[in-house]
């Protein structure tokens, strides 16, 4: 689509405005009224007293506009202007598509965390004002909010000045889902890299934890993820493993590793895992649907995700997390409802529902991409996901968001009581700093007793992490000179 803003420059707040809609249509911005089959034109005019805010959409055959008006004086003039042509240029897309989404015109990636600004500021009585009234958030999304705000305080609260959390990447894959963006690697293109890449990523741990003894930093969990970290051998896992636990305190401390994939699990790659301190695995089918896990490139069958949780279980894991995702290409809004029921009865301790999301390094983006009409059926999916989990004593504690998710939808973890991954809530929340190690790990630091965060970031892929690892052993130096810097 084209899009002209005139008179503003609130292009990035409203491109992600009309990605809510066509979260997978390139979108172009003019200097001049330019039409095309989607097209959109938005204008300020300030006059002595107030300003004027325009907004018109062509939407093939179908066209809609809004005038409305933001006095001069306005209390934060500038974000006035940007929302209220939010707004408009949300109900535009309304008139023409029908399309309502659940989250109105918010955008950004932490609502929780917005939601809990607001309360510190306001209460909640103000927070859902502020949420229903200025972004047109539903009632159901506004009630997430609350509910995942309430459980992430029980587990922030937990963390101190000089906690951290260790997070290590493993980004080879069996093979490459369609919907993928991570830098994950199939091992059938890249297990001559294994070996190595594992030698240089043992080095960084070890490096890692003599950074955060020398600054007295406190472990509070540990993640292992990718990628799937089960695509290494027993023999490698354990290895990667006996390093995290010579060089850490993990005495303890929440540690989990993602099995995830089924067609990757052993029973003894679980032992492995158990014995060297793992306290919460991930196992993830992402639908139960066979017709649909073989659309998506994956090579495991929904019979094979019962048995690998089921050998879990027999061996002692008390603490096991299923992905699932609302809006696989060729689900129905009825075949996620029926995975949704077979895991429950699994009796998992957690449940992750993502929405779909497709980047531009996925496989899908070229393909069968969805138009808004999917994110009717995926809204709908992660609707009943919350109604049914929760309905089974699986309640929400987390919820994060991302750009180009079909509905605008959200990503939410569920748990039982007392099996929230803290981690998981530690990093959405930038609680405090995670220290990562691997390939496309990005290590953040936050200032203890304040908020400033600061990122370093390692080589995306593997083979640039092992050419140029003696770089990243010297951004670690960033380390230590950031907490002379900002420690109280």
């Amino acid at each position: 689509m084209n899009l002209f803003n005139q008179n503003n420059t609130y292009n990035y707040e409203l491109e992600k405005l009309c990605r809510i809609f066509l979260p997978f249509e390139k979108i172009i911005f003019t200097e001049q009224p330019t039409e095309s089959d989607v097209y959109a034109h938005t204008r300020l005019t300030k006059s002595d007293s107030r300003t004027q805010l325009y907004s018109f959409l062509k939407f093939y055959t179908q066209t809609a506009e809004f005038v409305d008006f933001v006095e001069n004086d306005a209390e934060d003039y500038y974000k006035e202007c940007e929302r209220v042509l939010a707004i408009q240029l949300f109900k535009c897309f309304v008139a023409v598509t029908g399309y309502v989404s659940p989250w109105g015109i918010l955008t950004g990636v932490r609502p929780a965390k917005l939601y809990s600004a607001l309360c510190k500021k306001g209460g909640k009585n103000y927070a859902r004002s502020f949420f229903k009234e200025k972004f047109l958030v539903s009632d159901k999304k506004i009630e997430l909010c609350e509910k995942t705000y309430e459980r992430e305080g029980e587990i922030t609260s937990q963390s101190e000045k000089d906690s951290f959390s260790l997070y290590v990447s493993i980004p080879f894959c069996p093979t490459r889902c369609s919907y993928c963006s991570f830098v994950s690697h199939s091992v059938e293109m890249a297990k001559k890299l294994i070996p190595e890449y594992l030698e240089k990523l043992i080095d960084e741990i070890v490096i890692t934890a003599q950074i955060a003894r020398t600054n007295n930093l406190k472990l509070r969990s540990v993640y292992i993820g990718g990628g799937t970290p089960t695509t290494l051998s027993a023999e490698q896992l354990e290895r990667l493993m006996k390093v995290i636990s010579e060089n850490f305190d993990i005495e303890g401390k929440e540690y989990t590793v993602e099995a995830g994939r089924p067609d990757t699990i052993t029973e003894e790659k679980l032992r492995v895992i158990k014995e060297n301190g793992a306290t919460r695995i991930s196992i993830n089918p992402q639908t139960m649907n066979d017709e649909v896990l073989n659309v998506i490139g994956r090579k495991h069958t929904s019979d094979d995700t019962v048995n690998a949780f089921l050998l879990a279980r027999k061996l002692g894991f008390d603490n096991i997390n299923m992905d699932l995702i609302a809006g696989l290409p060729s689900d129905t809004f009825e075949s996620f409802c029926g995975t949704v029921e077979r895991v429950t009865a699994l009796k998992p301790d957690s449940v992750t529902v993502h929405s779909l999301a497709l980047k531009r390094a996925s496989n899908l983006n070229s393909e069968n991409i969805p138009r808004f009409e999917s994110g009717v059926t995926a809204s709908k999916m992660v609707d009943f996901a919350y109604d049914f989990l929760s309905q089974h004593g699986i309640t929400p504690y987390y919820m994060y968001r991302q750009s180009k998710t079909v509905g605008n939808n959200e990503n939410v973890g569920y748990a039982t009581a007392f099996k929230e991954s803290f981690y998981n809530v530690y990093i959405m929340d930038e609680t405090h700093t995670i220290l990562a190690c691997g390939a496309s790990a990005v290590t953040k630091l936050r200032q203890p007793g304040g908020s400033y965060i600061e990122r370093i970031f390692n080589y995306k892929y593997p083979y640039e992490y092992i050419n140029n690892f003696n770089e990243i052993l010297s951004r670690k130096d960033r380390i230590t000179a950031f907490y002379d810097e900002y420690r109280i």
